[in-house]
């Protein structure tokens, strides 16, 4: 009976956030949805439904955490455009006798330096901006095949002599079909609210529901996922007043309420996968396609890759390699660099 009222106050607390989401830059504290990793950049930017030994994976949605996440390190780091740099660094734990898996971490960006001037361009030296989010999450084990996970999170954002602070959640489900190589979750993420504002108004911490299913192959090593993600708000189009197409004779043609229509579908799934080579997966090899992503980003009459990633994690004795590329736009992409390893078999014996 337990468990029911915990299912019916999942959900609720889903429909909850539905009713009052809104994307769009008006918002504050972003950076915390940001890829928490080189795996799940090189996976198009989420990865909910896997639950393995990356400790990482619990910004993403802490019922991932499980008693493998016992002493594991993750360190990642990304060169962004223009200077800027983000990363995240995260450490597991695990208690039997509690049945409770705990993890703690850090999640910044720093937007680089910019140049201080006067209302008439004089400049009077120069100023940063960076953001920060310090984590704590658990995740409990309910049977063999459900887990449960909160992170609590503290946002801190600094630019020049402005300052914010505000506190969010993450709420996460993850269900296990070990029989059939299958994996289910949903998550709640980054649902929040801005205690210290930038000045007199308040602005929104935008969250994100998502929903993912993995699935690994019976006679292939391979993995994949798909992840609906922004279920908060259905449509997400952005119509561009420049995108207008027009019949021989000049007139404003409609557009397609069936092409519309699929292509907010689209705009909301994820789609990736994960060949695991090797007898012990030393090598892994990774893609991503983000069509939210590829829309928002992409050139009018131009061709680009902007939505696709890529990527690989490469075991070296005890230590993990993972790198990732994003693909965003013309100019190029963003690298992701990450190291993973178990403190336990680097430094002593496993308990």
């Amino acid at each position: 009976m337990r468990k029911n009222r915990g299912i019916h106050l999942f959900l609720f607390c889903i429909i909850a956030c539905q009713l009052q989401a809104q994307l769009g830059p008006s918002q504050v504290f972003d950076f915390a949805l940001l890829p928490s990793s080189a795996r799940v950049t090189a996976m198009g930017g989420s990865l909910i439904s896997v639950q393995d030994d990356d400790v990482s994976l619990a910004q993403q949605n802490p019922a991932t955490l499980n008693k493998l996440s016992k002493y594991a390190l993750s360190i990642n780091h990304d060169f962004h455009f223009a200077g800027i740099r983000y990363g995240y660094t995260g450490g597991g734990f695990h208690f039997d006798s509690l049945g409770l898996s705990l993890h703690v971490a850090a999640h910044y960006v720093n937007y680089g330096d910019f140049v201080r001037a006067d209302i008439f361009g004089n400049e009077q030296g120069s100023f940063t901006a960076s953001e920060t989010a310090f984590i704590i999450g658990a995740a409990k084990q309910l049977n063999e095949r459900i887990s449960i996970g909160v992170n609590l999170k503290g946002l801190n954002a600094s630019y020049d002599t402005f300052g914010s602070f505000g506190l969010a959640a993450d709420i996460g489900a993850h269900y296990n079909n070990p029989d059939k190589n299958y994996s289910i979750a949903a998550v709640i993420r980054n649902i929040g609210v801005q205690l210290d504002p930038f000045d007199e108004l308040e602005e929104r911490i935008r969250h994100d529901v998502q929903i993912g299913f993995s699935k690994r192959l019976r006679y292939l090593p391979f993995r994949y996922s798909i992840i609906a993600h922004n279920l908060q708000q259905w449509n997400i189009r952005y119509k561009d007043p420049n995108d207008i197409v027009t019949d021989l004779e000049g007139n404003i043609e409609e557009e397609n309420p069936w092409i519309a229509g699929t292509d907010n579908f689209f705009r909301h799934i994820i789609i990736n996968g994960e060949f695991l080579l090797g007898k012990a997966e030393n090598l892994r090899l990774r893609f991503g396609y983000n069509h939210l992503r590829k829309q928002e980003l992409s050139v009018l009459s131009l061709r680009s890759l902007a939505g696709f990633s890529f990527g690989f994690g490469i075991s070296v004795k005890k230590i993990r390699l993972d790198y990732g590329l994003g693909l965003y736009h013309l100019e190029g992409g963003s690298h992701h660099f990450g190291l993973r390893m178990n403190l336990a078999d680097m430094f002593f014996r496993r308990v």
